[in-house]
């Protein structure tokens, strides 16, 4: 029986790996986090009761314990992160200071208490890397200059990986996993009316439910492998069990290749499938697409990577894991799960 520390266990992979394991296993979930509108359904279920431990704090104050907590369990997910594009042009220091140095000491009592620690990296690793895959162990890890802090992100995690391999190299048992685009229910509040301050699909979504026009950032060219937020939990939940420890020392990314789509054909997609669904017709036949710059949308320090598709090969041979979900049923989900609050999130218009 495992002992499962989810630090940031509200935040979108945070409750759906949560449910998962409660679901499906025998182990504990011991999480923290500052709010539990995600996770209310978990904590309210008497099934669950027993084997779900949660504490609201907040991993720069609540350092006691987060140590104790290292201690106490098996499997550490340090979970807690900015990851929204505006937020890195508008404050990177915020950036760095929870992404790295706030990470930083659980890393540490995961390797001096001895944990498998399941790591977030990031498919912004790779930064602007020009190979037709990026390869976790041999692509080139290429950022923009310094003067575009959009950077900021993908560095704090890139220095933050090689400290983890270093700690490896002196004993720490870890698994880096990098997620490309997981979509689904839960990614970002859909209440958020503010340009920029979720991620694409949740933005989108938001729009067509208020009947407001989708900004296409430099035309949209720009293509994204999308994954469904299950098969990432399905290879997640893989990495933790780490049968024959054949997870430990690694670095996955977990993706679909096959969902390789460009932020344009995302649009069209969405609004192809919103007037299937009462709740979303009237907003999304208002809505119209636009163009706008990078510049104008997120600041003048933005930059952007045009593909950004995983090489997965160690990943679904090591893990005997495959991505399943077709770029279709991942938005219908989407669409599926958030229909009892469009009245909520009209709202916003008034």
């Amino acid at each position: 029986m495992k002992k499962v520390l989810i630090l940031g266990v509200n935040g979108f992979i945070g409750h759906h790996l949560s449910k998962r394991i409660l679901e499906t296993t025998d182990w504990h979930v011991y999480g923290m986090d500052m709010s539990t509108d995600r996770i209310t359904d978990v904590l309210e279920n008497e099934a669950y009761k027993s084997r779900m431990h949660f504490f609201e704090g907040d991993i720069t104050i609540n350092k006691e314990w987060v140590e104790y907590h290292v201690k106490k369990c098996d499997v550490i997910l340090p979970l807690v992160a900015i990851a929204t594009p505006s937020t890195y042009v508008k404050a990177p220091l915020r950036v760095f200071e929870l992404d790295f140095e706030a990470n930083l000491p659980i890393v540490r009592s995961a390797a001096k208490y001895g944990k498998h620690l399941v790591f977030p990296s990031t498919s912004e690793v790779y930064g602007m890397c020009h190979d037709a895959e990026f390869d976790p162990e041999n692509s080139e890890l290429v950022c923009g200059p310094i003067n575009k802090p959009r950077w900021i992100y993908s560095n704090a995690k890139q220095l933050m990986d090689r400290v983890i391999w270093g700690y490896g190299m002196e004993g720490l048992n870890f698994t880096l996993f990098r997620p490309f685009n997981w979509i689904g229910a839960g990614l970002d509040s859909i209440h958020t009316p503010k340009e920029g301050s979720s991620r694409v699909v949740t933005q989108f979504f938001g729009h067509i439910v208020r009947g407001e026009n989708i900004s296409l950032v430099d035309g949209g060219a720009q293509k994204r492998a999308f994954t469904d937020i299950d098969d990432g939990i399905d290879a997640l939940m893989k990495i933790i069990e780490n049968k024959d420890g054949a997870a430990s020392g690694k670095i996955y990314n977990i993706g679909n290749p096959v969902n390789n789509y460009s932020i344009r054909e995302l649009a069209t997609m969405m609004l192809a499938l919103a007037p299937q669904y009462p709740e979303y017709a009237e907003g999304a036949a208002k809505v119209k697409i636009v163009e706008t710059t990078s510049g104008a949308y997120y600041g003048t320090g933005y930059q952007d990577v045009q593909n950004r598709v995983p090489k997965i090969t160690n990943t679904c041979e090591e893990l005997n894991w495959q991505p399943a979900t077709t770029m279709a049923d991942a938005l219908k989900k989407i669409f599926d799960a958030y229909r009892g609050q469009v009245a909520e999130a009209q709202k916003l218009m008034d």
